[in-house]
């Protein structure tokens, strides 16, 4: 695999979303690494001398979607907003990236939540477990339940956003910049603070 971090950066994400899209599709099973050699323009040898086997790529595309990006996410959250507001649309915004690079990531994503071959159930844990932990740091840390209007239920706040941000990243297609979709992301979010939080 280290041969395939060589590769120029466009190279590796044509290689990623192929492998993504296919095993996203059918999974893994019935992914056939012949056919993302076809979708990448490249022969079958050469990704097996890249990663060796199926399972190998299979296994990079776990660790590529869990450390990478689930990971750096919660990363970027934590160090660049303290407000939770200004998290959500952190969150965003490094989604839409990740969309933007790995057009495939959320349907891979979603088939290895389904993926019950045993031959990759470690990875499957494994992801799983990341993304467990990342979901469970997007809860309101104690002290910003205080900024919310008596009456409004914070959780409730957060699941209305969770589900805004998933419609968000769902609908996103390339057809709008990044930048345009959180530009507008921002206003929704500054009219649902300036209407539920105190002053």
């Amino acid at each position: 695999m280290k041969k395939f971090l060589t590769l120029p950066q466009e190279k590796q994400d044509k290689m990623v979303t192929a492998a993504m899209t296919l095993f996203g599709e059918v999974g893994y099973k019935k992914a056939y690494v012949s056919e993302i050699a076809a979708a990448t323009g490249v022969s079958k040898a050469l990704i097996f001398h890249y990663f060796g086997n199926k399972k190998a790529l299979y296994s990079y595309l776990v660790y590529l979607t869990g450390k990478v990006a689930l990971t750096e996410e919660q990363d970027k959250r934590d160090t660049l907003g303290k407000d939770f507001f200004e998290r959500v649309i952190i969150s965003l915004k490094f989604r839409l990236e990740m969309k933007h690079r790995y057009p495939a990531m959320n349907s891979f994503i979603e088939s290895v939540y389904n993926e019950n071959d045993p031959e990759v159930a470690s990875d499957v844990e494994k992801l799983l477990s990341i993304a467990t932990d990342v979901h469970a740091k997007l809860e309101l840390m104690p002290n910003e339940k205080a900024q919310f209007k008596d009456g409004v239920d914070p959780q409730l706040v957060v699941s209305l956003l969770e589900k805004y941000s998933n419609g968000v990243v769902s609908d996103f297609d390339n057809t709008s910049t990044v930048d345009s979709i959180i530009e507008g992301a921002k206003e929704s979010v500054l009219i649902l603070k300036n209407n539920l939080c105190k002053n």
